[in-house]
């Protein structure tokens, strides 16, 4: 907290009363105080004002008989009626011609928020675009405070009974705004300001007893409470961007200032403040000596207003006061024409006369900052601007460089009359290294108009790096607009902006070969991307160059000597691949460039060699002279055989069908394995003996080849018997078809003739003299050879005798072998039987002499089992795993056991079953393995009796004994 006793006074103002004007062509508030008896009337307002603001260009009054005035400069004072009893608010917006106010039309409290368009009229006074209730609801209430968004679409209001009301919309149209209540309270509203920061938009709310800010340009309008210090009405106001755009309030113990989310400083300035006003810089406190209770300044300020009023002008960044006076019944305090204007209730008007000569001489003498010594040049310069003293004006801003934004001064003269003082001002800010792109643009462009080459050459043509005091690259835009390309080249190669170098040698000058020696000298990652950007163009214009250019650089690129590479260092290469579309109206560079990477660089991308295909097969498709046609063949062919197509076979595949290239399309579907597609492309051009060499080659690896083949031959009408023969002799050998039409395998390995549709369909039947019999499991009947050589009227039986002969013999004999073997496992089967029955209902005899573990003879206790093993009880208790088990067949029966359940895990795999059945070549063998597994077993329901189900187990029991039997016995 600083303590204003101990800042330094100074009179930078001059208090003036303001006179009424001489004449049409009077002097301007502000001028020097006329002379003689008619300058004697000072200028008087209408009685009754109530409120004021200003902006735009005038001072604007309401008062009590509900008339708004305005006060230009020429100090003619206008108005019109606004509302039938009375105007309570004015808000003149800076940025639009826009003026809101409140007001009442009727007695009782009902106030009206009228907007006006100053710039269009009806009937004579500013045109009413808007009115509405300022009130929301239905409570009577009384308008505190109003402010206005420079944007159009925010309007607050306050009101005594602590609520604020948001209008968020276009504030001119009743159809685009809507109105909600922000903020309720007990606290009177007692000042409003909106600040924007980026595209957020806030809020200051102050009450008699708090402080808050509010995000209003969201939607769920989110609230910070900054402190529970309040102010009067009219002791509230928003900083400039000097003091970051805070807000300020001036209570009667300190002026605190705020930030949208914290509170900032604060002054400990006495006195009981009446209005708190900012101009340019400087907070303006209108206060009164005696201490008056925050809470009654709200109510009790018009009944006190004989006491003498203090106007301090405070500069809060350099801690000093800028002027003190006294005053009696001040209303307000406006600032407009750079004068500051304090309304008194008499009606006169007083303004401020800058001292700036003496400001700045006191300032110096007193050892005054930087800062504060730039505010006093600033504003001598704006007084000296205004009596139109530019050339003293400009030396002003000069001084004011580094404190104070030049855009400020900039402004001031962009007319073309002030060139000279812009391009002076300009100068000296480049100078001291603290001009951006838009200032470098700006002296460029005023260089031009002027046609001054030598301050322009002087400009730009620095000796070192640390001399340049603008942005290069705006330097060369803006000289490149304006035709120096010389300049503009000068620049450009200098500083190293290779892109615009090349640009405006390719694009303006049309100088190809410039440009191609300059892209030549340059690094390696300039070089790579400017060829990028532009090698279309040169190829176009110097193809031979550019593409010995391109061979360099995608295989051992160094710059040139006369570039500031080292010719020492190692070579880089680039992707040759990315520069393939720059020779797209070039093919015979193309080629020369494509053949040059792939025959120095062979790990070039793939895209390279893609590319070379494509262009020889181009070239074989569209040539005519059958030598060099021949010879295209042949490299194109070798260009395939390279393998460099492996990753890529489609591509290349497609390539070759696309040109008919026919001896590529087959190579690659042999290295791609796709016979079929090879057997059918002999069989479309009728080439029986390649057809038969196919089939040869790739029938082991496709056995399918051969089935193709037969079907082939079978529906050609000539005479095919050679070829049927070899085809019918390999089927044969490796059984790939059968023989007959619609058979199957039955269980004893022959071919039988499927009794039912359902068989065909790969159902199981049971037939009443207890044959097997599968139908083909596939979707389709596989064809059979006497179907296949059907089609073909050629074909006698005499072509298949032989064939379906030796079909027959292999599988009589086949049939003999399964009788056989069948019989033998009837007989086992009938053996165990009978020895399992014995078992059950004999008494067994042990006759064993010798332990079977230790072959030692046996002594009592000893232990017997019945498959006929006998132990000593010391032998096996040390080698048996169970006492149920016997311990010489415990592996065999565990491994039988381990089957059995194995068998009855998979009982229910149908498709593992089907796809067996689909892919074995001996259909009944999978049958008989599954059936064996007990998958077409009957299951025994839970509602069978008991005695069923005991019969059933029993019955299972019985054919585990049986397996491990006959397992022991084999």
């Amino acid at each position: 907290m600083a303590a204003y006793l101990q800042w330094r006074r100074f009179v930078f103002f001059d208090k003036e009363l303001v006179k009424e004007p001489l004449g049409n062509d009077g002097a301007a508030p502000g001028a020097a105080p006329a002379s003689g008896p008619s300058a004697s009337k000072f200028l008087c307002l209408p009685p009754g004002i109530t409120v004021c603001d200003s902006g735009r260009g005038s001072l604007v009054f309401g008062d009590m008989e509900g008339q708004i005035w305005f006060l230009p400069r020429s100090l003619q004072l206008t108005g019109f009626q606004a509302y039938k009893l009375r105007v309570t608010h004015l808000y003149q917006l800076k940025q639009h011609n826009i003026l809101a106010s409140v007001g009442e039309d009727e007695e009782g409290i009902n106030p009206l928020v009228k907007i006006w368009n100053l710039e269009k009229r009806d009937g004579g006074n500013p045109l009413c675009t808007r009115i509405f209730p300022a009130i929301p609801g239905a409570e009577p209430t009384v308008v505190s405070c109003l402010t206005v968004h420079e944007n159009l679409n925010f309007m607050a209001i306050g009101f005594t009974d602590g609520s604020v009301t948001l209008n968020k919309g276009d504030i001119t149209r009743d159809r685009h705004s809507k109105t909600q209540i922000l903020h309720k309270g007990n606290y009177p509203v007692t000042g409003l300001a909106f600040r924007q920061a980026g595209k957020t938009t806030h809020l200051f709310v102050v009450t008699t007893e708090n402080v808050q800010s509010y995000i209003v340009s969201g939607k769920d309008y989110p609230r910070v409470e900054l402190d529970t210090h309040g102010c009067g009405l009219h002791c509230s106001a928003l900083s400039d961007p000097s003091q970051d755009l805070q807000f300020i309030v001036a209570g009667d113990e300190c002026v605190y200032l705020y930030q949208p989310d914290e509170r900032g400083p604060c002054f400990a300035f006495e006195g009981h403040k009446l209005i708190a006003h900012w101009f340019r810089g400087y907070l303006v406190i209108v206060s009164r000596d005696r201490k008056v209770s925050p809470k009654s300044e709200f109510t009790s300020r018009d009944s006190q207003s004989s006491d003498k009023q203090i106007l301090n002008i405070y500069d809060l960044c350099n801690k000093f006061i800028a002027y003190s006076t006294v005053f009696e019944d001040v209303v307000d305090v406006l600032a407009e024409w750079g004068s500051l204007y304090v309304l008194t209730r008499d009606g006169r008007m007083l303004f401020k006369k800058n001292l700036f000569e003496m400001a700045i001489n006191l300032a110096k003498s007193q050892h005054l900052d930087s800062d504060g010594l730039a505010q006093i040049f600033m504003q001598y310069g704006d007084h000296l601007y205004s009596k139109g003293n530019h050339d003293g004006a400009v030396q002003q801003y000069i001084r004011t460089i580094g404190k104070l934004e030049p855009s400020y001064v900039i402004r001031k003269f962009l007319d073309a009359q002030r060139i000279h003082n812009l391009t002076a001002y300009l100068q000296t800010l480049h100078r001291q290294s603290l001009a951006n792109a838009d200032h470098t643009t700006l002296l460029l462009n005023c260089y031009t108009k002027l046609k001054d080459s030598s301050k322009l050459e002087e400009f730009i043509k620095t000796k070192s790096e640390s001399e340049v005091h603008f942005d290069v690259e705006t330097a060369i835009k803006v000289l490149r607009q304006a035709g120096y390309y010389s300049h503009a080249l000068y620049l450009a190669e200098n500083h190293a902006h290779h892109e615009w170098y090349l640009k405006i040698q390719l694009e303006d000058i049309k100088n190809y070969q410039e440009a191609l020696r300059y892209i030549g000298k340059l690094p390696f990652e300039q070089a790579e991307s400017n060829m990028k950007r532009y090698g279309k163009i040169l190829m176009h214009h110097i193809p031979e160059q550019t593409t010995e250019l391109l061979k360099g650089l995608c295989t051992d690129y160094r710059p040139s000597l006369e570039g500031r590479g080292d010719r020492e260092a190692p070579g880089c290469r680039a992707n040759s691949e990315e520069f393939i579309p720059i020779f797209a109206n070039n093919p015979r560079e193309l080629k020369a460039f494509l053949e040059h990477m792939s025959e120095v660089q062979p790990d070039s991308p793939q895209g390279i060699y893609d590319t070379l295909l494509e262009l020889r097969l181009q070239n074989w498709a569209h040539e005519e002279e059958p030598q060099v046609k021949e010879k295209l063949h042949a490299e194109a062919i070798s260009l395939l055989k390279s393998g460099r197509f492996c990753d890529v076979f489609d591509k290349a595949l497609v390539l070759c069908q696309m040109h008919d290239f026919q001896d590529g399309v087959l190579y690659l579907y042999e290295q791609g394995k796709l016979f079929q597609q090879i057997m059918h492309y002999h069989m479309q051009h009728e080439q029986y003996r390649q057809v038969i060499t196919v089939c040869e080659r790739h029938g082991e690896q496709e056995p399918s080849l051969w089935e193709q083949a037969l079907s082939y031959f079978a529906r050609k009408e000539e005479d095919c018997k050679e070829y049927v023969a070899a085809v019918l002799k390999h089927i044969e050998s490796k059984n790939l078809m059968p023989p007959l039409l619609g058979t199957a395998e039955d269980g004893e390995g022959g071919w039988v003739q499927a009794a039912d549709s359902r068989a065909r369909a790969g159902a199981l039947q049971f037939y009443p003299e207890g044959c097997l019999v599968h139908g083909l499991v596939s979707s389709r009947t596989p064809i059979s050879v006497v179907q296949t050589l059907a089609h073909n009227s050629t074909a006698t039986l005499s072509v298949i005798r032989d064939y379906l002969v030796q079909k027959l013999q292999k599988q009589s004999q086949q049939i003999a072998q399964d009788e056989l073997r069948v019989r033998r496992y009837r007989e086992e089967t009938t053996r165990i039987r009978q020895e399992i029955q014995e078992l059950k209902a004999s008494p067994k005899i042990f006759q064993k002499t010798k332990c079977s573990i230790c072959n030692s003879a046996l002594e009592l206790p000893s232990v017997h089992f019945l498959c006929g093993h006998s132990f000593h009880q010391h032998c096996f208790e040390s080698y048996s795993e169970s006492d149920a088990d016997c311990p010489t067949c415990l592996p065999e029966n565990r491994k039988v056991m381990d089957m059995i359940r194995a068998q009855e895990q998979k009982r229910d795999l149908h498709d593992q079953f089907q796809h067996q059945l689909k892919c074995s070549n001996d259909s009944f063998s999978v049958i008989a393995d599954y059936f064996g597994r007990g998958v077409f077993n009957k299951l025994t329901l839970l509602t069978d009796p008991p005695t069923a189900r005991l019969t059933a187990s029993l019955e299972a029991g019985l054919q585990r004994d049986l397996l491990i039997h006959a397992r022991r016995g084999t």
